[in-house]
């Protein structure tokens, strides 16, 4: 017992970190003692092993040494987390260390924190703790005989229906560490029971609901004229485009490749199955785009892995078969960052780095991981004490190196496109980004994409932030291959041509205002093929780069895909306007007018604050200062300054006056196709503060008959209120109010809840979902 002794004398001088009330780190930490004696908050992790097929969960008994609770039944596992620890490498060490057993991440489902407050031990133990309660699900029982129990922790274990055991909490059972079943703790079981007895037949109905929102339809462009060398470049780009989709899956949630896998699979198993796959296809994970991002799947649906080393060996048992988990919430950070760190953990780091490190940290294209995650993966026992003589456990690695065998592939197709065009500068741009898949530098890759002039248009790479919930910074890859059309590209050299005249006439002060702006070239294309970060809702149009450098160097470009615009107008907005706008405004909403500000929309992503100047005279840019903010506020910006832009435009008289009321309806009816994709995504975030603000000035009005139209009077003046205060907020760098003009405006209010209330009634599709039948034969993939 000697070694017993020493690990519980150990435990007790373990240190924890003090929280407040609200679970923010104090910065304090205290011995474990300590904390217990004064009643300080601090955290824990829970850990529920659930037995899927016999609807058992796994309980431990606590052992008698134990200052809380001895010899009473408990969680499956669980323990403190040390300071400095994180939670999900706590809830794995626990694991291993109780019980013997040894699972990787993809095991363990956050599903909520839950805060015990308690005092037992006649007042000299204060129990006030915030708990991760993880859920651990596998196939079958774990053989008892394969646990290795530590016995200063647990004296046994045993599987209990979690019904039974439910009842045995409610009544009170002295043998069970006591938990409110009625309160917060229910939670564990509401989750289990509503996992396990939904109804196939009601599942299969609300995602055909869903799958009915996407208007299906086929892009195709014309290929004759091309050069035998063209159309061979175009087979290998479709497949390094591809690519784009692999390391997409990956970057949104580690284990979302494996459930991808998974549900392709047993596709054909059920009509259900069938549902599943094609909903997750559209989505590219078990979170619904156009429903706040609300879970359609959950680990229940996911991938069976085998483990045959998890535990000790037990004969004629196989091993440990356990579901690849995903959480019911969206995570903000990705796959970017570790789940369990939060913004306060990164800040104290990157405040620890170099000036060139931070930059790194909080740079595109780089992601942060834990060196006590991979060394608990290599080796448990030795990643024990890890954060003991470590200050930070988090580090960089960059994505040519976290997505080696994609982007190396990827890379070596590239350059065989490359050889075979016969287009100087699609020569030069796919060269050198196969270059940056290898050196993760894409500086010089983003010039030569900017200063294509090619048939055959391709934008693939890192580039967009929306999964970076967390903080904005991390790039996804994307795709998108397309065909020039030449005369629709022709007709849009007005827009670029006054790109600084437009940023010198901005209704914000002259002082934030830039002088060398430059001309944002445009290029019109018919899409063949998109990948990666496409899922959901389509996008029409695309101004990149987001690198501040470049934009500020040499300012930005954009792609606009007329083909899909032509979709979206026909499918989806002229079925709104419909229903929704007041019918003898009806006549005003037309594709000109809806593709036009599609285009100023682009072009307004390349004026205005982007490298600024904050108050104390410190350089910043508007990504940086405003966060998880400035993606839903840059949309909104495009939107409503390219409303303002047009309206500038036709009063210099580059742009017909016939357009000023279709374009004013045609926003309308564009408000109700954007909100529709949910106040979680940037788009429809965005444009619910605009639509809000619009009908608060009374530019927007609601009729009895519960349509909506514009006040041609008051509409100009709201639409220079909105961008003049959206274009300071950037310029200052002001993320509070940033915060709160989102915060008041972007909601669904009463008109916007009748809109979409009507259109869900009418069945209008919320978006389209394209089939692309050129690439499709490329990749092998039939009709």
């Amino acid at each position: 017992m000697v070694e017993t002794e020493a690990q519980h004398e150990q435990n007790l001088e373990e240190y924890l970190d003090v929280l407040s009330k609200t679970g923010q780190k104090t910065g304090i930490s205290k011995t474990r003692g300590d904390v217990h004696r004064d009643g300080d908050y601090h955290r824990a992790v829970h850990v529920w092993i659930f037995a899927e097929n016999t609807q058992e969960l796994l309980l431990q008994r606590r052992a008698d040494c134990k200052d809380s609770w001895p010899g009473l039944w408990d969680i499956s596992s669980a323990g403190h987390i040390s300071a400095g620890d994180s939670s999900l490498i706590t809830a794995r060490r626990e694991l291993h260390e109780e019980l013997g057993v040894i699972l990787p991440k993809d095991a363990f489902e956050l599903i909520f924190i839950f805060l015990q407050e308690c005092v037992i031990n006649d007042g000299t133990f204060i129990n006030n703790e915030f708990n991760d309660v993880y859920l651990v699900t596998t196939l079958n029982p774990i053989p008892l005989e394969a646990f290795t129990l530590q016995e200063s922790e647990v004296s046994a274990v045993k599987y209990i229906p979690y019904e039974e055991y439910r009842r045995l909490l409610s009544k009170e059972d002295p043998d069970y560490v006591p938990y409110d079943v009625n309160e917060q703790y229910g939670q564990l079981f509401e989750i289990i029971s509503k996992r396990y007895k939904q109804n196939a037949i009601a599942r299969s109905v609300t995602l055909q609901k869903q799958l009915l929102r996407y208007a299906p339809v086929s892009l195709d462009a014309e290929l004759s004229g091309r050069s035998d060398a063209d159309r061979a470049a175009l087979v290998l780009l479709v497949k390094a485009a591809a690519i784009m989709d692999e390391i997409f899956y990956l970057q949104v949630w580690y284990s979302n490749p494996v459930l991808r896998d998974w549900l392709k699979k047993h596709a054909d198993e059920s009509e259900l199955d069938k549902l599943k796959w094609l909903y997750y296809l559209i989505n590219k994970s078990p979170w619904s785009c156009l429903d706040e991002n609300e879970a359609f799947l959950t680990t229940a649906d996911s991938a069976i892995r085998l483990l045959s080393e998890a535990t000790r060996t037990v004969k004629e048992w196989k091993g440990l078969e356990y579901r690849a988990a995903f959480p019911m919430l969206k995570p903000p950070g990705a796959n970017f960052y570790p789940p369990d760190m939060d913004k306060k953990e990164f800040e104290l780091w990157k405040g620890s780095l170099g000036k060139d490190q931070q930059a790194d940290a909080t740079g595109f294209f780089n992601v942060i991981k834990r060196h006590s995650e991979g060394l608990l993966d290599s080796s448990p026992s030795n990643s024990m004490n890890y954060l003991a003589g470590s200050s930070h456990d988090l580090y960089i690695v960059p994505f040519s190196q976290e997505y080696n065998p994609f982007l190396t592939k990827a890379s070596e197709l590239l350059h065989k496109a490359g050889d075979k065009t016969s287009s100087p500068s699609l020569k030069r741009l796919l060269h050198s980004k196969a270059d940056a898949f290898l050196s993760n530098d894409y500086y010089d890759s983003d010039i030569a994409w900017m200063e294509l002039d090619s048939k055959i248009d391709v934008t693939i790479g890192p580039y967009e932030t929306y999964e970076d919930a967390l903080f904005g910074y991390k790039a996804t890859f994307e795709a998108f291959i397309g065909v020039r059309d030449d005369e629709a590209t022709a007709k849009l050299k007005l827009f670029g041509d006054n790109l600084q005249v437009l940023e010198r006439n901005l209704p914000m002060d002259s002082v934030y205002k830039s002088e060398d702006v430059n001309a944002a070239p445009i290029r019109v294309i018919q899409l063949i093929y998109n990948a990666g970060d496409v899922k959901g809702p389509q996008t029409v149009a695309f101004n990149l780069p987001n690198d501040e450098r470049i934009v500020k160097d040499r300012g930005s470009s954009m792609v606009i895909l007329k083909n899909v615009s032509e979709a979206k107008f026909k499918h989806i907005l002229l079925p709104i306007a419909g229903v929704c706008v007041t019918k003898d405004q009806q006549e005003f909403v037309d594709f000109e007018s809806f593709f036009t500000h599609t285009i100023c929309h682009e072009c307004c992503h390349g004026i205005g604050p982007h490298t600024i100047t904050l108050p104390n005279g410190q350089k910043s840019t508007v990504r940086l200062e405003l966060q998880e903010f400035h993606s839903a506020l840059e949309e909104a910006k495009a939107d409503i300054v390219g409303l303002w832009a047009l309206r500038f435009l036709i009063s210099q008289d580059l742009l017909p006056k016939t357009l000023l009321k279709s374009m004013y309806v045609s926003f309308l009816a564009g408000c109700f196709r954007s909100v529709r994709f949910g106040l979680e995504e940037a788009h429809g975030k965005g444009q619910a503060l605009q639509f809000n603000w619009l009908y608060e000035k009374g530019a927007f009005i609601l009729h009895p008959d519960d349509t909506i139209s514009v006040d041609f009077c008051k509409v100009e003046d709201a639409v220079e209120s909105l961008s003049r205060e959206i274009l300071t907020i950037q310029a200052k760098g002001n993320k509070e109010a940033a915060a709160l003009l989102l915060q008041k405006h972007s909601k669904i209010s009463k008109p916007l809840e009748v809109a979409l209330k009507r259109l869900e009634d009418a069945q209008v599709p919320v978006d389209i979902v394209p089939t692309f039948p050129i690439a499709n034969e490329i990749l092998g993939e039939g009709n």
